[in-house]
């Protein structure tokens, strides 16, 4: 029988962070390597522990948390869901509410410190990293990838892994790279001039081989629009 104290004891909680980058291979995720025990050593998803006297909500905490590690607060961000149990960390019960971030790695600096020793891009293999991750960190992972691949198909999603400014050819590049097969470049333009959520950048073009490319801009910009349709 449990005791009033069992009763009374409070879960471990922490905010945890599933951050996404795209390189020329493919997509990436930042992990940081632990110092401390449990896992010292290992790689695991960046995160840290609720500010109560700084953090007005679950947003702020993993915001804070983010700036704190790459110094630059995310074009998107959004929950993908809380895990928890009395396996997943040998100190106790514990929950993690996990957030996804979409950054162009070109703006990121990265940094580390608490228990981390050190913290770098890693590449997504499948579905998950392709290296063993501390705590439950593999499965948060792939539910953080699946829940991106599958909005790749409907929305503008992909767009906040590019920088500020972009061609429709690299826009239509990160499609293409994180569903893993090409777009037609006439039905891909048509599909992006219906849902209306760029805009070019008067006087500002990409130098190119063959020709200057028009750059381009969100028009709002933590906007995310929705396709009717698959792209």
């Amino acid at each position: 029988m449990n005791s009033p104290d069992d009763l009374h004891q409070r879960p471990i909680v922490s905010v945890d962070l599933a951050i996404f980058a795209l390189a020329p291979d493919g997509l990436e995720v930042l992990l940081a390597q632990r110092g401390a025990e449990p896992f010292a050593g290992s790689w695991a998803l960046p995160g840290g522990w609720i500010h109560v006297d700084e953090d007005r909500d679950l947003e702020a905490a993993a915001q804070r948390v983010l700036r704190d590690k790459t110094g630059v607060a995310a074009p998107y961000f959004e929950q993908v869901g809380v895990f928890g149990d009395a396996a997943r960390d040998p100190r106790g019960w514990s929950l993690s509410v996990t957030y996804m971030a979409l950054i162009a790695k070109e703006a990121v600096t990265l940094m580390h410190g608490g228990n981390a020793t050190g913290a770098a891009w890693h590449p997504i293999g499948s579905d998950t990293a392709t290296i063993p991750l501390a705590f439950d960190h593999a499965a948060i992972l792939k539910a953080a990838v699946t829940r991106l691949r599958n909005k790749v198909e409907y929305t503008t999603l992909p767009v906040h892994l590019l920088p500020e400014a972009f061609t429709l050819s690299e826009l239509q590049a990160v499609y293409e790279r994180l569903l893993g097969r090409l777009l037609d470049k006439s039905a891909f333009r048509k599909r992006i001039a219906e849902v209306d959520f760029i805009e070019p950048i008067a006087g500002e073009m990409r130098r190119a081989s063959n020709r200057p490319a028009q750059l381009y801009r969100l028009k709002q910009a933590r906007s995310t629009v929705f396709f009717d349709r698959t792209i």
